[in-house]
């Protein structure tokens, strides 16, 4: 019991408790629209879109938080805008924003004098060191998204598995995509404190990922990837305490590991899929009769 009770006596180890919990079920949830949709690249696109407005933030003086935002948000609408304008596929948009708004960003950190760890931190989380400043504003943008997702639960459902049947009975496709992305950028903002730019596509992608491997119904894979997620958080939370590594490395660590084991034993794909098959398969009953 020492094991599960000892960090919990420090006020540090259950803030970043409670925000590794909160990221998780934020980006399970917008994970498996992402995971449906077939974007996984966007996520690490649009948290690369975000170190520029990390950087603004810092020089200006505003909280990290409002400068992420912002440039996250606006980049994920930019990749809708330049797709529609321009009619180019969607991962090539991403490339070439993706590829601009981080070289921003590093131009922007370069003009810095010295070393800024803060900044720093940001590329490769720092959740251990969550405030409570930080927890109330990661619990109000991960409220944001899951209300939004939940009063338009219906309209993201069938843009996402049918968008042009949404499109003719009358749903504003165009306007749900610019929604979801904005969604997936406030998600990847909730997460940098978390598990840093370098990272957050796992934590988006991942969990969503291994639910797919075990469920083919929406709502189960959404909760099944928010259960892992939440499991894979606490548990990497604590094995990172106790071997004295890094939360958020260890964190999507664990997630691989919770997709590689489903990938190998799961009912879909696994162990579980080929025993059933070979059961259902039966004898070969033809095995010693005569054929005419």
């Amino acid at each position: 019991m020492d094991f599960v009770l000892e960090p919990l006596a420090s006020a540090f180890f259950v803030r970043a408790l409670l925000a590794a919990a909160l990221v998780g079920l934020v980006c399970a949830v917008v994970g498996t629209y992402v995971v449906l949709k077939g974007i996984a690249f966007i996520g690490d696109a649009i948290s690369h879109a975000a170190f520029p407005g990390v950087v603004a933030a810092f020089i200006i003086g505003v909280p990290y938080y409002l400068g992420a935002a912002v440039a996250a948000v606006g980049t994920s609408l930019a990749i809708g805008v330049v797709t529609r304008r321009a009619r180019i596929r969607t991962d090539t948009a991403i490339g070439v924003l993706f590829a601009g708004t981080f070289a921003f960003g590093v131009f922007l950190y370069s003009t810095i004098e010295g070393y800024v760890a803060d900044l720093f931190s940001f590329l490769f989380g720092q959740l251990l060191s969550t405030s409570v400043e930080d927890l109330v504003a990661l619990a109000l943008l991960g409220g944001l998204v899951l209300a939004t997702v939940a009063i338009l639960w219906k309209e993201l459902l069938y843009a996402t598995f049918d968008p042009l049947g949404a499109a003719a009975s009358g749903l504003r496709v165009e306007w749900l995509e610019m929604l979801f992305l904005a969604l997936v950028a406030l998600t990847i903002v909730i997460s940098l404190q978390a598990i840093g730019i370098i990272l957050v596509v796992a934590m988006l992608v991942t969990p969503a990922a291994t639910a797919q491997l075990l469920t083919v119904r929406f709502g189960r894979m959404m909760a099944t990837g928010v259960v892992l997620a939440i499991a894979a958080s606490i548990t990497g939370l604590y094995l990172s305490y106790w071997l004295d590594v890094a939360s958020g490395a260890t964190i999507v660590l664990v997630q691989t590991a919770f997709f590689l084991a489903v990938l190998v034993v799961g009912p879909r794909t696994g162990w579980l899929a080929r025993r059933r098959t070979g059961r259902s398969a039966g004898p070969d009953m033809t095995i010693g009769r005569r054929r005419t």
